[in-house]
């Protein structure tokens, strides 16, 4: 059975590149206008319900 030798960091890590992803615009925008609309549902609908059902239950 062979065994192999291991490198340091420097010469194991010179064939990795690492490149990120860079998040097109629109898909910026559109998490953008996601979060809007949920805050927006959440008081204009959610909370007026909350406030209903929990001083009144059913």
């Amino acid at each position: 059975m062979t065994t192999t030798e291991l490198a340091n960091a420097e010469q194991e890590g010179q064939n990795h590149t690492y490149s990120g992803h860079v998040i097109p615009w629109f898909i910026r925008l559109m998490w953008l206008f996601f979060w809007i609309f949920a805050i927006a549902y959440v008081v204009k609908y959610i909370l007026p319900a909350l406030q209903v059902e929990l001083l009144s239950p059913p």
